[in-house]
């Protein structure tokens, strides 16, 4: 199991057990809920890993801009 993987599984439990204490969730329906929780912070975990690459392949096609300008005497 990967990295990201394990941290999201972490994260699930971890909120999970969070809503067994504040009694939102209890242990008789935790096999239902767990799985959505999975799921929710799975997606957020993309998403937030999508967002890092287009953040990182702005700042490249940004850094390639401003190379050209400065070779161009701009």
């Amino acid at each position: 199991m990967d990295k990201t993987r394990k941290e999201i599984l972490q994260t699930a439990k971890e909120l999970t057990a969070k809503f067994i204490e504040t009694r939102t969730v209890s242990p008789n329906n935790f096999a239902e809920v767990f799985p959505m929780i999975f799921r929710v912070v799975s997606e957020a975990a993309l998403l937030c890993e999508t967002d890092e690459i287009r953040m990182e392949e702005a700042d490249r096609t940004k850094e390639k801009r401003l190379a050209r300008k400065a070779q161009s005497g701009q």
